[in-house]
């Protein structure tokens, strides 16, 4: 890690993903999470969903999406996480997918529409939110592979004015329930938004601003990404 803070961002699958990928780490990513595009993406903003709609008319279905992961992992040596919706899993085949993903190079996957206590034998990142209860926070920290991602509003990613008001709350009863890391993201798209957010997280994830800054090329995201750890590392 480069930091005491983690970074994670955000990329969604495509043509060029593992140069990009490999930008994000030369500015400072300590962790990058892949995208791999489902055509009705709940949790998923207009930046990312738009992506997606780009990347599914680009061919980037679940192999095209492996392929992109095996050819990242080439590339760079932080910790990849595929994320995606059930879906996926079900159609490609939910065991099958995790093998594929792990022999591509995943460190492990989030699955954005599949709450913890379902398919407890897929090791994954779990996301909890504001609304989550005491009981389901638990079950997700016990399940967690590695650490708990906080989605620090209810609604759709996407940039904000601002962290949530809502993230503090959240942060002090997952703390009293659990000691794995708390990385916390939706909204989070500027230097302040991250130092911020940071303040109360072990870390964060930056998506649709990364997403933004990628289809400027490598240079533009890198730079967007060094800001964010230079913030983080402030």
């Amino acid at each position: 890690m480069t930091g005491e803070k983690t970074l994670v961002i955000y990329l969604m699958a495509g043509p060029d993903t593992p140069a990009l990928a490999e930008a994000a780490v030369a500015g400072g990513a300590d962790i990058v999470e892949i995208g791999f595009p489902f055509s009705d993406p709940l949790a998923d903003g207009p930046v990312i969903r738009r992506a997606g709609e780009r990347a599914l008319a680009q061919g980037m279905r679940t192999a095209a999406c492996l392929d992109c992961l095996a050819e990242t992992r080439r590339l760079v040596d932080v910790p990849l996480v595929p994320m995606t919706y059930a879906s996926i899993l079900e159609a490609y085949g939910w065991e099958r997918f995790a093998d594929a993903a792990r022999a591509a190079g995943a460190t492990s996957l989030i699955v954005a529409d599949l709450p913890a206590g379902e398919r407890p034998e897929l090791r994954r990142v779990q996301l909890v939110a504001p609304t989550s209860t005491d009981e389901r926070l638990r079950l997700a920290a016990e399940q967690t592979d590695g650490w708990l991602y906080l989605v620090t509003l209810t609604g759709t990613t996407g940039a904000r004015a601002g962290p949530s008001g809502q993230l503090p709350g959240l942060v002090e009863r997952a703390r009293r329930i659990t000691d794995v890391p708390l990385y916390a993201g939706f909204g989070i798209s500027t230097p302040e938004h991250a130092r911020e957010t940071a303040v109360l997280a072990d870390g964060i994830v930056v998506g649709s601003r990364a997403v933004e800054l990628a289809e400027e090329g490598p240079d533009a995201l890198c730079e967007y990404v060094a800001s964010l750890r230079t913030a983080l590392d402030g």
